[in-house]
């Protein structure tokens, strides 16, 4: 069992949540982070974490979470950059704010939690960064210009701290899934289908599932269990790696 210490973003539900609950079966000391101070606390008391209520848009509020977590548990060995959100529109109607605000939350986020936590995991000489990109990291598809553009900086931001890490033990990957089942994605079906001009009840197979050799949504365990892989010693030279689960999205 580690007695590592963890930091995971956008841990109150769906995939942050799946990943939180697999590091405290490993484990490990968690910090859980959320805007949804209601369920954070509450499934950070279920699993016997700490929670901090955090709005990552805010650089203060990203340095005084790790700041946090290295006061209640002495280090942060492990973070998990996990928070995002998701809006579907056309490129020429897309709320100028919202790309704001979503490239500050998927991608200036990542980057200062990183550059915070760094110290920490250099001075340890080990240390595992990883980044809950998308397929979308590696594929575009249409009406999500800034969710892709922030989840194909992710991508970069992934590769360079994986070279600056190797030589202190410290580890950086990107998880790349395809849709997996949580309240994000199921906020997004009528969106899907209004843009798409098509019937809400089209839109998993249409749209979710057309791209995929493997006809079924990705459960937010699967995840956990690939972060769970990702920390362990037997990841200890992948680096700089998309760890692609898309059912086969990406193969063509």
């Amino acid at each position: 069992m580690s007695q590592k210490v963890a930091v995971v973003t956008g841990a109150a539900s769906g995939i942050g949540l799946a990943i939180a609950e697999a590091l405290a079966a490993g484990g490990y000391r968690l910090v859980m982070a959320d805007v949804n101070a209601e369920s954070g606390n509450r499934e950070a008391d279920r699993l016997k974490a700490y929670f901090v209520h955090a709005d990552l848009t805010d650089r203060a509020a990203c340095k005084a979470l790790i700041d946090i977590a290295v006061t209640k548990f002495g280090s942060v060995d492990v973070l998990i950059n996990n928070a995002g959100i998701q809006h579907v529109s056309p490129v020429e109607d897309f709320p100028e704010d919202k790309w704001d605000f979503m490239i500050r939350l998927m991608l200036t986020a990542p980057f200062l939690l990183t550059k915070y936590a760094w110290p920490q995991m250099k001075a340890a000489g080990w240390g595992r960064v990883i980044n809950i990109s998308s397929v979308h990291g590696l594929r575009a598809s249409e009406f999500k210009s800034a969710y892709i553009s922030a989840k194909h900086g992710i991508m970069g931001l992934t590769k360079t701290t994986a070279l600056e890490g190797g030589p202190f033990g410290i580890t950086v990957n990107a998880i790349c899934p395809a849709y997996v089942r949580t309240p994000l994605v199921d906020n997004q079906i009528d969106a899907q289908a209004a843009t798409h001009g098509i019937p809400r009840e089209d839109v998993i197979g249409s749209v979710m599932l057309k791209k995929a050799a493997i006809k079924r949504m990705i459960e937010p365990n699967e995840i956990g269990s690939a972060v769970l892989y990702l920390c362990s010693d037997a990841a200890g030279c992948m680096t700089g790696t998309d760890f692609t689960i898309d059912c086969g999205w990406s193969a063509c």
